[in-house]
């Protein structure tokens, strides 16, 4: 048996899949721990994983800073490249920097043999190499990795934050060490990902779902009695300011007439009324819906886009910040569907590239192209035999010493 901590964000795309590949782990006897800001975490962990939060003194203005960073991105109005500049000023450095003292406290209690930290928790990895402790990077982003041949001024930039607090709590080397060189494992497949010369270190593991109990009730007999092609439209958790309004009365335009069935992630009383062709929930279990659907309208979230692949669904993709622009491009350029500009599109423009994807059978071919690519990559299981067989490795040359 081995000891696997997972170090994550307070972002629930990023926490996700080190759920599902943890509990493979437990699955398989290992001992699993998250560490956290998030105490909330503790409900959502698989049977037997142990929550490990970072915790502060109620007085400690550490801790009152360091709850604020999901409710800054959610209420945050920034767009493309402005919001590579903020998340890392005004979210990553800040969150990584209050985190460290927490994490290195907790390794030292958890003793793990492998540390798996996601790749925007640079302290996870500076407190790894500090500790000695050998360590694999989750990329839940690929597009983190895809920067340095597409926009490699702004990876320079982004990499000298990172080497700045390296350097910081004590961490000389000249490069980042966000990317483990003993396992990073991007997650998504090889033909999404696109082409990229990359080092045996950086491994695809094709996307890695987590598949909770359904607790979240739906309007499924709505949805089974309409013969009409069906849609979801939703632009994620992380964009929460007045400009949603704006972006849904479009989408109600778009729709509110046509023959579709139109299933919307949206606060219902956003309006007074919605389209009788409307479904609108806040939530909705969408991994049990996508196989219903025919299609899908989202803001890029690569959680999002990588679910929707995965069951073979052609998407309009209307990015709004952060990595999402990438993703975008990326479905475009495999055939799997349209982009839109989200301040510039107007309703008749969503309309018709909804239906452009649904009419021309070309856009669920190259969905269909890019599911097999993800099932062929693996997923959970692959990501676990990977964090395994470098713990092993690590373990035996510990007995070699």
């Amino acid at each position: 048996m081995a000891k696997f901590v997972f170090i994550v964000p307070p972002l629930t795309g990023h926490i996700n899949p080190t759920l599902s590949m943890g509990a493979v782990l437990l699955e398989r006897g290992h001992r699993v721990g998250w560490i956290t800001l998030d105490e909330s975490l503790a409900a959502k962990l698989p049977a037997g994983g142990e929550l490990l939060h970072i915790s502060y003194d109620e007085n400690d203005q550490q801790k009152r800073e360091s709850e604020q960073y999901l409710d800054i991105i959610t209420k945050k109005i920034v767009y493309g490249i402005d919001s590579l500049k903020f998340l890392y000023e005004e979210v990553l450095i800040p969150l990584n920097r209050h985190s460290y003292d927490g994490i290195a406290y907790l390794l030292d209690q958890f003793e793990p043999d492998l540390v798996i930290t996601d790749h925007q928790m640079f302290a996870g990895a500076i407190a790894a190499t500090n500790k000695k402790l050998p360590y694999a990077t989750s990329v839940t982003a690929p597009a983190a990795i895809k920067v340095m041949e597409e926009l490699p001024k702004i990876h320079e930039w982004e990499m000298n934050q990172v080497i700045g607090l390296q350097r910081e709590f004590g961490v000389e080397a000249n490069t980042p060490i966000v990317c483990s060189e003993l396992l990073t494992m991007v997650l998504t497949s090889q033909e999404f990902f696109g082409d990229m010369e990359l080092t045996p270190n950086f491994r695809f593991t094709g996307p890695v779902i987590n598949r909770p109990a359904t607790k979240i009730t739906f309007d499924w007999d709505k949805l089974q009695q309409s013969s009409k092609p069906k849609i979801l439209v939703s632009i994620g958790t992380t964009f929460d300011h007045e400009h949603k309004k704006n972006f849904f009365t479009k989408v109600v335009e778009a729709f509110g007439d046509d023959e579709l069935t139109v299933v919307v992630v949206s606060d219902p009383a956003l309006f007074e009324q919605w389209p009788e062709n409307f479904i609108v929930q806040r939530q909705v279990p969408q991994l049990d819906l996508l196989p219903h659907l025919d299609a899908v309208v989202c803001h890029g979230g690569h959680n999002t886009v990588c679910e929707t692949l995965s069951n073979g669904l052609p998407l309009v993709v209307i990015p709004i910040a952060y990595d999402q622009s990438h993703v975008a491009g990326r479905v475009v350029r495999t055939g799997a569907g349209e982009r839109l500009n989200f301040n510039r599109f107007k309703a008749h423009h969503l309309k018709e590239a909804v239906h452009q994807i649904l009419n021309n059978p070309d856009y669920k071919t190259a969905a269909e192209t890019i599911k097999r690519s993800f099932i062929e990559a693996g997923g959970t299981e692959t990501a676990a035999d990977m964090l395994e067989q470098v713990a092993t490795k690590q373990s035996l040359e510990v007995l070699k010493n």
